[in-house]
């Protein structure tokens, strides 16, 4: 198989409430997986790529449920390995009310957070194209942030293209501490060929700042080019030779957030893989973004190439044809 693009870090069991209610009320639960990383390699593969998840999961049906999953979406998962020592983390979501969902999460001393560069395919991430990291695994532990470190170097060295998504998980933060969050998640920005930071992210990162001045910022410290989502359903990109601002797509109902951020990932880098501009790509990527967010789950939403193709066509023509 292909390894367009090699991602890794942790992936969860996910139980989620079929009602409403506090979780002391709850009995009835869906069962699901979700995790960063793995949301993006799903995602790549429908829109038509081939990517390669890398990790580590227990050694039983937990893992295995993970594993089969991944594979089913069309994801390499070859060189996943298993250990027999530590669980597959777990995250529950309970819905309180209709407008308010609280998720609980089980994950410290998980098999992922036991990755090491020994576990990583040094190989594999030398034949990809693009080599994928989040935030989220640089706080797992020590290990993790040095198996990512390693990794990235090495991505560097080969020239392969780094994309980075902070992906900030404030109770990570709070259990590794602040300053050493921030000090972890720079260091991989300023090595990375393609950041992906959300406003607030940015904005905790390196202070808070006018939009461009953030953007122009993460480009001052070393980033090859840095996507910025606002709060306005806005995409400010820029590069060192060129700069602008994109509007989303616009989208009445939202079904589940969750995932969205992971879409317009995969959709950038999807485009960056086909030689887009990037104004093409992070117009592509808000496209894959809108429509997971109507469809419940983490990755269940991640759509295939022509629904995308179909809704830039549709606003294409509303609009004139005419990027905005």
């Amino acid at each position: 198989m292909k390894n367009e693009l090699v991602t890794f870090g942790e992936t969860m069991i996910l139980f989620e409430a079929e009602s409403e209610g506090g979780f002391r009320y709850t009995s009835r639960f869906i069962k699901r997986m979700g995790g960063a990383e793995s949301n993006v390699a799903i995602a790549v593969t429908k829109l038509g790529h081939d990517a390669t998840w890398m990790s580590k999961v227990s050694d039983d049906e937990l893992g295995e449920f993970v594993v089969r999953e991944l594979q089913a979406e069309g994801v390499n998962t070859a060189y996943v390995k298993k250990t027999t020592t530590a669980p597959t983390a777990i995250y529950i979501k309970e819905r309180k009310r209709a407008d308010q969902t609280n998720v609980y999460y089980f994950r410290h001393g998980s098999a992922a957070s036991e990755l090491t560069a020994s576990d990583l395919d040094f190989s594999v991430i030398e034949q990809a194209k693009i080599l994928h990291v989040t935030g989220i695994t640089l706080l797992l532990s020590d290990s993790c942030y040095e198996a990512a470190m390693e990794a990235v170097l090495f991505a560097k060295e080969k020239g392969v293209f780094v994309s980075f998504d902070p992906n900030l998980r404030f109770a990570l933060i709070k259990r590794v501490g602040e300053d050493t969050s921030r000090e972890r998640i720079l260091t991989i920005a300023k090595l990375a060929d393609l950041v992906l930071p959300g406003l607030d992210e940015a904005s905790w990162l390196l202070g808070e700042k006018e939009e461009q001045e953030l953007v122009q910022e993460f480009i001052t410290l070393g980033a090859g080019s840095v996507v910025l989502k606002n709060n306005d359903h806005e995409m400010l990109y820029a590069t060192k030779e060129e700069s602008g601002k994109l509007s989303g797509f616009h989208v009445e109902n939202v079904a589940d957030p969750v995932g969205a951020g992971d879409g317009f990932a995969a959709g950038v880098l999807v485009s960056l893989l086909e030689n887009k501009p990037l104004k093409d790509a992070v117009r592509f990527g808000s496209a894959v973004g809108a429509l997971v967010v109507q469809t419940k789950g983490d990755f269940e939403g991640m759509p295939e190439r022509k629904e995308v193709d179909a809704l830039i066509n549709q606003d294409n023509k509303v609009n004139g044809g005419v990027l905005r």
